[in-house]
């Protein structure tokens, strides 16, 4: 459970994701999950939040974690849902079901990937979605659900759904 006042961060990491440092290192570079989170966590704490980070194979402990982030205390979620990103309807629809703002994070350009990597059925139900930044995507996420209007959407004040923000 996340503790209430130090504005926890929920980050989800979806399937294959596990295998970051060695699956397919030039698109997705040689950093490991460990890493990743080691650098959001640091990141989070630097910003006086602090970040959970998770990662699932399974859909359906995907969409539990999503289901509850809020009960567990959680300000906001992060998420990378890797292949899910494409036809995940039950994770949209747990996204889409939740008041918290959300955004969709991608370490490569899935916009300049091939054909059925550019549509997400995630986006139109979260607050907004980065990629193409590499690990980064990941921090400028936790940055998002820190500042500006999504900050504003956990006083109550639901941000903005698609905005998006791209590498070119």
């Amino acid at each position: 459970m996340a503790r209430r006042g130090n504005r926890p961060v929920l980050v989800l990491h979806g399937p294959n994701l596990n295998l970051l440092g060695t699956r397919e290192p030039a698109v997705y570079g040689r950093v490991s999950l460990a890493e990743i989170n080691r650098a959001i966590q640091h990141h989070a704490a630097a910003r006086g939040a602090r970040a959970v980070c998770r990662q699932s194979n399974h859909e359906g402990e995907l969409v539990d974690w999503i289901q509850s982030a809020a009960r567990e205390g959680f300000q906001a979620i992060v998420i990378n849902p890797g292949a899910f990103t494409h036809y995940s309807i039950a994770l949209r629809d747990a996204i889409a079901s939740i008041s918290l703002p959300v955004v969709e994070v991608h370490l490569s350009n899935v916009h300049a990937r091939e054909e059925f990597r550019r549509h997400s059925v995630i986006a139109p139900a979260a607050t907004g979605q980065i990629s193409g930044f590499g690990s980064a995507s990941y921090l400028l996420g936790l940055d998002a659900v820190l500042q500006g209007p999504m900050a504003r959407a956990r006083a109550g004040r639901r941000a903005p759904r698609r905005a998006t923000r791209r590498a070119r």
